[in-house]
């Protein structure tokens, strides 16, 4: 939907790039940050912005999807209740709603309705852990994401013991999904009331139409109240559940817990075709006793050209059923996964028992490296005091709204190096977790609201890192690349970037700098320029790495056509730039590189609102000739995705991570986890692979057969209202590094996850 005459440019610190539709009481329209994250953005309209009541309940909607963390909800990301206009931002789904869908494609059967249903117990049972009653459970309400259901829109939400918003004689809500309470008695509406509209949805769903519609919103209303619902057309399984969350009086309805149990049983299995999953059990970390006459085997180094599905090697699963049923059970996001995560978890036997606390497991005996003499899991956040430079720093109290400083970190010989958003660059000892130092903003008196930095890597003794000051207006931003002393963080060069498309990068030992029109490699040191080259005009150029060999990946993003997308491999030693014959699609996401050809992956659509746009086919191309080779694959995958030894490893925000062959597109393995919203996968260069969430839960994996080795306890410091994008953990010298939205960090001992963090 294009933009009209009127539309705001920007909204805080969100560039508008496109509306997403419009009702009575507001405008949402897609927006972008200043680091090209994508949101949503809900402006009210005028009119209703100069009333009190409104206002007020519209900072009641913050205040509850603030609250509400999961992986069937999008969360908050910014607000401003008391702009002349008030808005609020929230991760951006792509997707269109169940309405849409519904009228698109008629009712859902089998593994659709299954998945719906149970995400929608899902997203219930977030809103409900927090005390909030969302009311307004709807089709229209709910997005249809590729990898799950989306509740949205909390605009008549309310906390559980808050009456004082809702008003006698205002009727809030949609009749043919509201329960007999909220039409009776609104004041009164408790969980139930969101049971009651879930099993109305349920039905809409399922057959099309509502149990109680009718030929105008008051005969349905009517119908609500005092007649039984239409379920002739449900299937009986269902048929029962259903009814059961239609009952009219709120005691007899059944809580989530129980729908989650009844829904699985009610609703179809998993559709014919779908890939095995590997069972949830815990690793047996007792040495691989040598063949006779002969050394341990490695299974990695013994595997064939293509791994083989995990069902080929997996112990026999328990019956599908029960293994569904405990998923759901543990499935839920935030605080209540500590106590679930404790029995998942649990000490890590073997026949041999159990390696000593504190001792550094031998990587002879199991799949872990050894980790430093002296180390120990340890937790910090990256506003902890420092031992140099800025000793005292506090996260901004206006900065952020809950989407936190999501810190990013490297590391550097026996440390670490981080910053983020409202964030300053630091240096964190680790064995320790101890702050060795804070560097300073420049100005130094920029406040911290206004400041964010990336880290960029470290090379030759320094730390690069890119700076962002935004103006006091909230309309503008310098960016600079600066280096720092890594012994002190003292600042030894910077230089602003004159061109915003391109993207800095240190490729080998330099560091790329967009100045107008060109970019200059500069040495990391003193800032000296080494060459210059010339990018595409009009192009967004971001840089990536084979080793050593850096290529320009470069898109106009003005238009659909995949003709408008350039590689180049670039020379480090004088910046000589080869255009490639071959380039992916502009939408296509790079993956990463596989035995020296870059591997894209296509989705079905280039349009980024296209419904179901899922990763549909893989593009592997060499540099040398620039012949691009594709692979199509045999099923659609979605969510994060990364190359991670030699396999395309995609990870959805229900938890599931599927491994997917980049040389002929066929699954290898599929394994549920009870993560929610995790991130990207990354590897720790062995045999094994790690998934994280912003609560600071971790999950482990074999990276060849998909086995779940461990799940962690949450150990983010808000694991009640985390969002945010999520940096990748980083393994390093045998441990593993795990940074969260909201600005903790803490490092993990991967052969025991279960062992205390102590305080950095």
């Amino acid at each position: 939907m294009t933009l009209r005459e009127g539309d705001p440019g920007t909204l805080g610190e969100y560039r508008i790039v496109d509306r997403l539709g419009a009702g009575g009481m507001g405008v949402v329209y897609r927006a972008r940050s200043r680091s090209g994250r994508e949101v949503a953005v809900k402006v009210v309209h005028a009119q209703y912005a100069a009333d009190p009541v409104f206002r007020a309940r519209f900072r009641q909607e913050i205040a509850a999807v603030r609250k509400v963390s999961g992986a069937f909800t999008a969360p908050v990301v910014d607000a401003d209740p008391e702009a002349e206009l008030p808005w609020m931002a929230t991760q951006y789904v792509p997707g269109r709603s169940l309405a849409d869908h519904l009228r698109t494609h008629g009712p859902m059967v089998g593994a659709e309705l299954r998945n719906l249903v149970l995400g929608l117990v899902e997203a219930l049972r977030d809103i409900h852990r927090t005390g909030v009653v969302h009311r307004d459970l709807k089709p229209a309400n709910v997005l249809m994401a590729e990898d799950g259901p989306r509740v949205i829109d909390f605009g008549i939400s309310r906390a559980a013991e808050n009456q004082t918003l809702t008003e006698t004689g205002h009727m809030m809500g949609t009749p043919p999904f509201m329960s007999p309470e909220q039409l009776s008695d609104a004041r009164s509406v408790g969980p139930p009331s969101d049971v009651f509209s879930l099993g109305s949805l349920v039905v809409f769903a399922a057959t099309g139409r509502g149990p109680f519609d009718a030929d105008s919103p008051y005969l349905t209303a009517y119908r609500v109240m005092s007649e039984e619902p239409a379920l002739d057309a449900v299937s009986p399984p269902l048929r029962e559940v259903v009814s059961r969350c239609l009952a009219k009086e709120p005691g007899a309805r059944p809580g989530l817990d129980e729908l989650s149990h009844a829904f699985t049983t009610a609703l179809p299995d998993v559709a014919p075709g779908e890939l095995p999953t590997v069972p949830h059990r815990r690793p047996d970390p007792q040495p691989t006793l040598p063949p006779a006459g002969g050394p341990a085997a490695d299974p990695v180094e013994e595997a064939d050209e293509e791994p083989r599905p995990a069902a080929a090697q997996a112990a026999p699963r328990a019956p599908r059923t029960g293994r569904r049923r405990l998923t759901v059970l543990v499935a839920a996001a935030g605080v209540l996964a500590v106590a679930l995560t404790a029995y998942l978890l649990g000490p890590l036997k073997g026949s041999a028992g159990t390696v000593e606390e504190g001792a550094s497991p031998s990587p002879s005996a199991t799949r872990w490296a050894a980790y430093p003499a002296g180390w120990r899991p340890w937790r910090t956040t990256v506003y902890a005091p420092a031992d140099q430079g800025v000793k005292k720093s506090r996260a901004p109290e206006t900065g952020g709204f809950g989407s936190g400083p999501n810190p990013v970190c490297v590391p550097g010989g026996g440390s670490f190096y981080c910053a983020g958003e409202n964030a300053l660059p630091m240096r964190v000892d680790a064995a320790t977790g101890r702050t060795l130092w804070r560097a300073a903003a420049r100005p130094e008196n920029t406040p911290l609201d206004r400041y964010g930095a990336h880290v960029l890597g470290v090379r030759d003794g320094v730390l690069l890192v890119r700076e962002t000051i935004g103006n006091a207006a909230g309309d503008d931003d310098t960016t600079t690349v600066s280096a720092l002393a890594v012994d002190s963080g003292r600042r030894l060069w910077s230089r602003q970037v004159q061109n915003r498309y391109v993207e800095t990068a240190v490729v080998g030992g330099l560091v790329l700098t967009p100045d107008g029109s060109a970019v200059t490699a500069r040495s990391p040191r003193d800032g000296a320029a080494r060459w210059s080259i010339t990018l595409p005009a009009g192009y967004n150029c971001t840089f990536v790495l084979d080793g050593d060999r850096p290529f320009a990946d470069c898109a106009d993003y003005h238009t659909p056509s995949g003709a408008r997308r350039l590689l180049f491999a670039l020379d480090p030693a004088d910046g000589g730039l080869r255009r490639l014959g071959s380039a992916p699609s502009v939408a296509a996401t790079y993956a990463g590189m596989l035995d020296g050809r870059l591997v894209f992956l296509e989705r079905r659509s280039t349009d980024p609102n296209a419904e179901d746009n899922a990763f549909v086919r893989a593009v592997l191309i060499d540099p040398a000739g620039g012949r691009a080779r594709t692979v199509k694959l045999s099923q659609r995958q979605d969510g994060h995705v990364g190359l991670v030894q030699g396999v395309l490893c995609f990870v959805t925000s229900n938890g599931r991570l599927t491994a997917v062959s980049p040389l002929t597109g066929k699954p290898l393995w599929s394994t549920a986890t009870t993560l929610e919203q995790p991130g990207p996968p990354t590897t720790d260069g062995r045999r094994s692979l790690f998934v994280a969430s912003a609560s600071g839960r971790v999950a482990a994996l074999d990276a060849r057969a998909g086995t779940l080795l461990w799940e962690s306890y949450p150990r983010a410091g808000r694991v009640d209202s985390v969002s945010g994008s999520l940096a990748d953990p980083v393994a390093h010298r045998g441990t593993l590094l795990v940074p969260t939205p909201d600005g903790t960090l803490f490092t993990l001992d991967p052969a025991h996850p279960e062992r205390k963090p102590a305080s950095g």
